[in-house]
């Protein structure tokens, strides 16, 4: 988040955009839901009628997979009706023209062709977030899980850009984190082109900067991401580690992730629980729980905050950092020699510029937000105040594009997938906890009652759905929260794999599946008993 959570009460003009805040992340929205009772505009852009969408004054019920369309509309009445702000853009931007040229095009009744909301609906929500005098966009999944995810995040860019609403309190482009510490993950070095810190791999200086600290050769070139690794399993991928992961359950296209991990020679799986992932594994090493552990999380507005073990571990569970630090000793590797986390987390602050000026007891106050660069330095809880990393902010020009599948005659239904309020993810913990598991025991597809009707489908059937990957079998709600045309379920439910289903198509830049768009069709399930 380029703004800290206390800052979303404080926006004058609030846009949400594929995100179901209220059941995703219910704390942090009681945050939005008190700007709103102090009467702030909310806007809301989602093609189901969420608990957010029913409190918005604008709500923008947009067709699956056409974000940039709607976007793109926004910042042509943006730039059209003179709402620009000026002075930011001259002072702190670049490739404005560019942009300009590009929207010009882009009407809202071009956009209303596209993906279905009203141009006098894009119209007053592009107003209302240009004139606030704090704007503030939050967004989650439904942004990302698309293959133009990169183009539906630099359209959001373009929106704060050209109003001069980011590096301001109460403004900003915030994405509200979808897992506990993926924030930490990525800044410890999790991802496939940066070292800890996100320092680019590709960088010499960076490169030999890690040869000297870890005392080994480091590669100076891109990983693979786990889309890539999962199509070299059992080629140039023999033995796979997976870390608190249910990779079976939330990947896409199931079978193919389940071919995969059975292609190996040797899968290790460190989890809590024996997760259908970790069914799959020749090894299986138990880790402890959040309440079991010392650590550091960094949490969505990163805040780097220390956890402290309250009960004993049960059985031979161990940290993950201390299994890893095991399995790679195990291996002959140097450098695994650490004795608590309070190494581990000091031994990273030394390397990365983003933590630079924190340790092990600093951060036990959790008051900082990084980067904080140097002993003393306060932390930054606002990014992007006076100048941009970069310099000057980049308009950028995406085009819309269809999503890598698109309904037709044989698979009529958009699916769109998501999460529930009373179960997380795919329910490893939570489906072991009475109370949730009473709330929603079972899946559900939601399905408009006029498409029941048109299909042959009462509340409580047993239906069919399926894509061009694979079926499920799955209860009928009937229900006007999705449209008519659009149907949703939660990918939770391990006997019910709705990731059988999806799996079209991956960002270019990113390989982030497209989990929010897949084309299905639905049948009354025969033969089938409730």
């Amino acid at each position: 988040m380029s703004n800290p959570l206390r800052d979303m009460d404080k926006p004058d003009v609030i846009f949400c955009i594929g995100t179901n805040m209220t059941e995703a992340h219910p704390v942090a929205a009681t945050r939005l839901k008190k700007a709103v009772a102090r009467g702030a505009t909310l806007i809301v852009a989602d093609p189901r009628l969420i608990p957010l969408a029913k409190k918005a004054d604008i709500h923008l019920r947009l067709r699956v997979g056409s974000d940039v369309a709607l976007l793109a509309a926004m910042a042509h009445v943006i730039v059209r009706e003179g709402l620009v702000d000026r002075r930011f853009v001259e002072e702190r931007t670049e490739n404005y023209e560019e942009l300009a040229r590009h929207v010009a095009d882009f009407t809202p009744t071009w956009a209303e062709g596209i993906c279905g909301v009203p141009a006098a609906d894009i119209e007053a929500a592009a107003i209302a977030y240009a004139k606030a005098e704090r704007g503030a966009i939050y967004y989650t999944l439904g942004i990302t899980e698309h293959i133009c995810g990169v183009d539906n995040v630099q359209s959001l860019c373009n929106l704060a850009l050209l109003t001069g609403h980011i590096g301001r309190e109460g403004t900003g482009i915030n994405p509200m984190r979808g897992q506990n510490n993926i924030q930490g993950a990525g800044d410890c070095g999790a991802l496939p082109n940066n070292f800890p810190g996100f320092q680019p791999v590709t960088d010499l200086a960076n490169q030999a900067k890690f040869e000297k600290a870890w005392g080994v050769k480091v590669d100076a070139k891109k990983g693979i991401t786990k889309v890539r690794a999962l199509e070299q399993c059992g080629e140039q991928i023999r033995a796979m580690l997976i870390v608190g992961e249910n990779t079976v359950v939330s990947d896409p296209d199931r079978v193919h992730c389940t071919h995969a991990l059975e292609s190996l020679d040797h899968l290790v799986v460190v989890d809590m629980f024996l997760t259908e992932t970790a069914q799959l594994a020749d090894v299986v090493f138990p880790c402890t729980g959040w309440a079991e552990t010392d650590g550091v999380f960094a949490n969505t507005e990163r805040r780097p905050q220390r956890v402290r073990a309250a009960v004993p571990p049960p059985g031979t569970a161990k940290p993950d950092w201390e299994i890893v630090a095991g399995i790679a000793r195990g291996m002959g590797l140097a450098g695994f020699d650490w004795q608590g986390a309070n190494e581990v987390f000091d031994e990273f602050c030394a390397l990365s510029p983003t933590y630079a000026g924190l340790d092990w007891e600093l951060v036990a106050e959790g008051r900082h937000h990084w980067p904080v660069p140097e002993k003393g330095h306060p932390g930054t809880p606002i990014l992007h105040e006076g100048e941009f990393l970069r310099g000057r902010g980049l308009f950028t020009t995406p085009s819309y594009r269809d999503p890598a599948e698109v309904i037709d005659d044989e698979y009529p239904v958009w699916l769109t997938t998501g999460r529930r309020l009373a179960h997380y993810h795919t329910r490893t913990m939570t489906g072991r906890s009475a109370g949730s598991d009473w709330m929603v025991p079972e899946e559900l597809v939601e399905v408009h009652p006029d498409d029941c009707a048109a299909w042959g489908l009462v509340d409580g059937d047993l239906a069919v759905m399926s894509s061009r990957r694979g079926e499920v079998v799955v209860k009928v709600h009937a229900t006007n929260v999705s449209p008519r045309g659009t149907v949703f379920c939660s990918f939770s439910f391990g006997d019910v794999p709705v990731n059988n289903l999806t799996g079209g198509g991956y960002d270019p830049i990113t390989d982030t599946a497209e989990l929010k768009v897949c084309p299905v069709k639905i049948e009354k399930a025969s033969g089938v008993l409730a």
